[in-house]
């Protein structure tokens, strides 16, 4: 194995969470805000404290490495959910963008979920 993998794979892992960290974070501030918008698409805003956990909980999971394979499927299946509920507008070319990025993000997590998250990680280190 190359010497680098191990840094690559946690720079990876971080560059892909940071998105649901930084949403989760900005969903808590604009609590009323993000509740209104989810309610405007048909989602009820009573699940947003569960979105928030996943979206922040989940990221710090996959940063650390901690239940990474079982995470990054919960993400990836939030991101597809989330495409096809918020980003399904194709005739706006911002939504196709929105919507393909959702996607993509959900092919990076199955590959996480696939190939686990290398050894700097809680999941290694529990592996001994």
């Amino acid at each position: 194995m190359n010497k680098t993998y191990p840094a690559v794979e946690l720079a990876g892992r971080i560059l892909l969470a940071l998105m649901f960290l930084l949403a989760g974070i900005s969903k808590i501030t604009g609590y009323a805000g993000t509740a209104a918008y989810m309610a405007s698409a048909g989602v009820p805003g009573a699940l947003l404290p569960l979105v928030i956990a996943l979206e922040v909980g989940g990221a710090l999971a996959i940063i650390v490495g901690f239940q990474t394979r079982l995470v990054a499927l919960a993400l990836a299946g939030f991101s597809v959910v989330a495409a096809a509920l918020f980003h399904s507008n194709f005739a706006d070319q911002m939504q196709m963008t929105m919507f393909l990025k959702n996607v993509s993000v959900a092919g990076g997590f199955l590959i996480l979920a696939a190939n686990g998250p290398g050894a700097l990680s809680l999941d290694a280190k529990r592996k001994g």
